[in-house]
Parts: C-alpha cells; structure tokens; sequence
C-alpha cells in the first residue's frame, strides 16, 4: 500500500522588508513520501519571497502537489486565470524551466541545492527567455538549522527578509541565510 501524504501546518510572523509586507501565513503543506524536508522547507521559502500585496493576483500552492507534473510547485496567478509567475523548487530540469518559461512571463528558481553547478548548467542550456528566469539559491544549511527546529508536523516562526537575506527567529534562536542570485547568462 503506498504511503499517504503527511500534511504540515506552519505559521508564519513574515515581514518583507524589500516589498513592504507584513502578513501572518497560516499554511498547511502536503508532504508527498517522496518529498524532502529540505524540499519542503525550500518550498515554504519560496512561498514567502513571493507573497506580495496585491488585489491583483493570487499566490498558491500547485493543487496536485509533486504528483501534477504539468503545474508550477508555486504559482502567481492573475484574476483572469493567467499565470504571471511560474515557481520551482530544487534543480528541476532544463526542459521544465524551458516548457515553464513559454507559459509564464517569469520564472522563479529557488533552490537549496549546490549554487555553482545549477548556475553553470543553466548558463550552458538552451531556455525560452532565459533572462526572465530568476535563480536564487538558499543556503543548505540554513533550511537544514529550520527544519532541525521545527516540529514534526511543522511549527511557527518569525521570518524577515530584508537586503537580500532571510532571518528565521524560532524558540529564542535566529538562523541567518543570504539569498544569492544565480546569473543564467554568460559573464
């Protein structure tokens, strides 16, 4: 019988500093049997770099999860039904981000994986628009400190991102991580 997804719920206290907001995230996650923690975490980030206030547009969660291939792990979508940000996670091939960058005006990769080889190997590739694929990477170690601070069904935490860096405040303890941004294109 195969394993049923484990769902996870997180508070968030999240103040963006560098888009002027400040909102308190209640989300509940579904952890697929083949989904990392670090995974999950990486997507909770992502989730808070891209909340924004905005009437306009809705930030959500692809529905099927991991099992629905076809959808962004995280997508901004228009009032109108239109994809306006198309957001992965990890190191998803080169073929998704050049399927994804030709449904969407922007794609975002976030990732937790090894900074340098993901940005050489999507230097080299071939991508729709590559030069509105934006890479930001997260420090492996930090989204490991998170995950080794929370619960086993999630937990609450404070997160500030501001200049380009995440401070995660939990249980009296703050983890510091800089969000590097990956060039796609040739020096």
């Amino acid at each position: 019988m195969a394993r049923q997804a484990t769902t996870k719920r997180f508070v968030i206290d999240l103040s963006h500093v560098d888009e002027n907001v400040y909102q308190k995230l209640d989300l509940r996650l579904a952890q697929q049997p083949s989904e990392t923690d670090a995974y999950l975490l990486t997507r909770l980030l992502a989730y808070a770099l891209l909340v924004r206030d905005d009437e306009e547009s809705t930030l959500g969660f692809s529905k099927g999860g991991l099992t629905t291939p076809e959808e962004p792990a995280i997508s901004r979508t228009s009032l109108d039904g239109r994809t306006l940000v198309w957001c992965e996670i990890g190191s998803p091939s080169v073929e998704r981000l050049h399927k994804a960058s030709k449904s969407s005006p922007l794609v975002v990769l976030v990732t937790h994986h090894e900074a340098e080889r993901i940005g050489r190997e999507l230097t080299e590739a071939t991508i729709f628009r590559k030069e509105h694929l934006l890479v930001w990477a997260i420090d492996p170690t930090f989204v490991g400190d998170l995950g080794g601070r929370l619960g086993e069904r999630g937990g609450e935490f404070s997160l500030t991102i501001s200049d380009g860096t995440l401070y995660a405040e939990i249980g009296g303890t703050t983890l510091v991580s800089s969000i590097s941004r990956i060039s796609t294109t040739p020096a």
